[in-house]
């Protein structure tokens, strides 16, 4: 079988004639674009254009004995915040001839047991796991394929991570808020045995003991727009409560602000508010959030990039960590 299917009697000597590379170069480009230099895989790329050519990927897969997709898991799909992220994903593995294939983990627990099926090396060439809330067992099988964590991290799971710098993004937000004049700062949390939650609330603390703060009130949420709007009946309760609030994403922000402002009080005069993860809702809020912006395309790239690397063979960093910024909106003031 043939790993070449000419298109109007296209080969690939032809193009590589007509970019001026090797046949190898060709077929590096085509199968893994990553490896070689913009200019080379531009040239490649219109040569392919020019000529018509096209590569029969079910052959090349059957010969290496591969699937021909990975498969990404995701907590929660309704969560806009993974949207970017598989985009991130999927732009690499379309570049590659892969196929992205995304699983929901947070259905029910029997969706989470069948994982067992799907992590197998029969089922797919790779996985990117957002979810850290995941059994380490599961990925720690000889049939499993190889695995990248992205955003999130398994505990116990020795495998590579690309995620954002979420301690320095908390470090921020107290900076700000302390640059406001704020002291009495509240966390509302996500839940204590995720990754992210610990990342954030580390960072939290340490930008507290750097302004010589300390908490003024923490409650424990679940990342969902429910317990923001639950967090914020606490606060409402609280006969002196918090100038400002940290919330651990912008799902319990937006939740959170929702409630505030169906009670009556008003942000920022009343208690400003700074959300993690800067989704495009944030934007259109009355009025717009000050949030935490996370590369979520850039983490889907690298995950992805990564995990190719991984299955090809390549050394791959263990961690990759990625800069955030503070995107400063309406929802905060000065006291």
């Amino acid at each position: 079988m043939n790993d070449h299917s000419p298109a109007r009697g296209a080969r690939i000597k032809d193009v590589a004639r007509i970019a001026g590379v090797s046949t190898a170069t060709v077929s590096r480009t085509l199968s893994t674009p990553d490896i070689v230099s913009e200019e080379t895989r531009k040239a490649v790329l219109a040569a392919v254009d020019q000529t018509g050519y096209s590569v029969n990927l079910s052959a090349r897969h059957l010969r290496q004995q591969r699937t021909g997709g990975i498969l990404a898991l995701a907590p929660n799909l309704a969560n806009p915040f993974f949207s970017e992220i598989l985009s991130g994903i999927s732009d690499v593995l379309r570049d590659a001839g892969l196929n992205l294939i995304v699983g929901d983990t947070s259905i029910n627990s029997d969706a989470r047991m069948r994982l067992v099926d799907y992590a197998n090396r029969a089922r797919c060439d790779g996985l990117i796991v957002l979810d850290g809330s995941l059994d380490p067992g599961v990925f720690t099988r000889s049939q499993c394929p190889p695995v990248v964590q992205a955003c999130e991290w398994i505990a116990g799971l020795s495998a590579p991570r690309v995620f954002a710098d979420n301690e320095a993004g908390a470090e921020l937000v107290v900076d700000h808020l302390a640059g406001l004049g704020h002291t009495r700062i509240g966390h509302v949390t996500g839940p204590p045995s995720n990754s992210l939650t610990r990342s954030r609330e580390a960072g939290f603390q340490r930008g507290l003991a750097r302004h010589g703060l300390a908490p003024d009130v923490v409650i424990r949420g679940d990342f969902s727009l429910a317990s923001g709007q639950a967090a914020a009946e606490r606060l409402c309760a609280m006969s002196d409560r918090p100038t400002a609030i940290f919330c651990d994403n912008d799902e319990m922000a937006c939740g959170l602000m929702g409630a505030l402002r169906r009670s009556g009080l008003r942000v920022p005069d009343d208690l400003s508010v700074v959300g993690f993860d800067d989704i495009e809702l944030s934007r259109h809020l009355t009025p717009t959030l000050t949030t935490l912006h996370q590369p979520r395309k850039a983490i889907g790239l690298h995950a992805a990039r990564i995990l190719l690397r991984l299955i090809d063979g390549h050394d791959v960093p263990e961690d990759t960590r990625l800069s955030v910024s503070l995107e400063v909106r309406e929802s905060t003031g000065g006291l």
